[in-house]
């Protein structure tokens, strides 16, 4: 290919770009592993590897770290002073020995150890390491204040390393951790399958070692039932409040436009006419024609005519417009509203306001006038 002239002076070729794969820039603003960077970053594979490989090389490292087993971690005091506030505190009350500052991190294996302050250099970890060693990487990220790695081993053991078995353990680790949705998610697993973790041996060793944990958890099982009971009360209470209102729409409906072979007398029927969108049309309608025909109409004579003086009552007091409305006795009822003792006037508008808030809830709220 040739090169470009410009006047007299010849400008060679640039080279090529380097690929994504050899570099990745993320632009200002761009959140990585659930944190935002600052300013530009621009990260090549080559650049992780080198921090690798000065971990596992431990080229010039200042301090030996010692583990359970009396094997040494080789590091440098600086990365491990900016990885962790705690680690700089102990750095910094270390004494040096042969040019080295000496720590010890005892009670978890020393393969964990070797994984954490592998992350403290790259962030990076083998997912084989991660499954077998979440449980103390999850404490050495607590107590060392590391929230990436903690972030990540919360995340591992919710998406699929949280089981029946483990559930107990990890909760009370959660809690001992500080890691509020991590014991949430696991509060939620023991109140689903309890007759299964009551048998597991972490339960029994917590009843022993914690019987205030597992009381505190049958507490809030007792509760979490409590609380579905109600929660289902009250869906069923809102069904029959919907229910009286839809039965007040088809109500009005039949006495102003006509349904089927029922309405004003004024209209004509047949039973060829296209069904209505009312749903409560059908039973309202046997139960109209029963109040017509009944001989024990009187209120507490008859049962169903008992139902039908209360829904006119009902449609009375939710009737916008008593001196247009065509249903039967609307206004008869309004003046006796005026009349009704207190505690009954009381009742009667506690009804109302649950009909019309539960309408209110799951469609528009207003009732619709039985004017013409």
């Amino acid at each position: 290919m040739e090169s470009p002239l410009i006047g007299e002076r010849i400008f060679p070729v640039p080279p090529p770009l380097p690929g994504p794969s050899a570099i990745s820039c993320h632009p200002k603003g761009l959140v990585m592993d659930g944190s935002a960077l600052r300013g530009y970053s621009c990260v090549s594979t080559a650049t992780r590897d080198l921090w690798e490989r000065l971990f596992d090389e431990g080229y010039r490292a200042d301090v030996s770290i010692n583990t359970d087993t009396g094997d040494i971690i080789y590091a440098h005091a600086s990365i491990l002073g900016m990885a962790s506030p705690i680690l700089k505190g102990m750095l910094k009350q270390s004494r040096r020995h042969n040019c080295l500052r000496s720590i010890s991190i005892h009670g978890v294996p020393y393969e964990a150890v070797r994984v954490f302050i592998r992350f403290l250099y790259s962030s990076c970890y083998e997912q084989e390491e991660m499954v077998e060693h979440v449980l103390h990487l999850l404490v050495l990220s607590h107590a060392f204040i590391v929230p990436q790695l903690k972030q990540a081993c919360q995340r591992w053991l919710e998406d699929g390393l949280l089981t029946v078995e483990n559930v107990v353990d990890i909760f009370q680790l959660a809690l001992l951790c500080d890691a509020p949705r991590l014991s949430l998610v696991c509060h939620h697993l023991i109140l689903k399958s309890l007759k299964d973790v009551c048998a597991t041996e972490g339960w029994k060793v917590m009843k022993e070692s914690h019987p205030v944990l597992e009381k505190k958890l049958l507490e809030s099982l007792i509760e979490a039932e409590t609380r579905q009971k109600e929660r289902t009360r009250k869906m069923e209470q809102r069904k029959v409040y919907l229910q009286l209102y839809e039965a007040m729409e088809a109500l009005v409906h039949i006495c102003r436009d006509g349904c089927r072979t029922i309405g004003p007398h004024d209209r004509v029927f047949n039973e060829d006419r296209a069904p209505c969108n009312y749903e409560a049309c059908k039973a309202l309608e046997l139960l109209l024609r029963h109040f017509a025909a009944c001989k024990m109409r009187v209120p507490g004579g008859c049962i169903h005519c008992k139902r039908m003086w209360q829904l006119l009552e009902l449609h009375s007091r939710l009737c916008a417009d008593s001196d247009a409305c065509r249903v039967p006795l609307c206004r008869n009822f309004k003046q006796r509203i005026k009349k009704q003792n207190k505690k009954d006037d009381i009742k009667w508008r506690i009804l109302v306001r649950k009909i019309l808030r539960t309408k209110s809830i799951t469609g528009e709220p207003f009732f619709t006038s039985a004017s013409s």
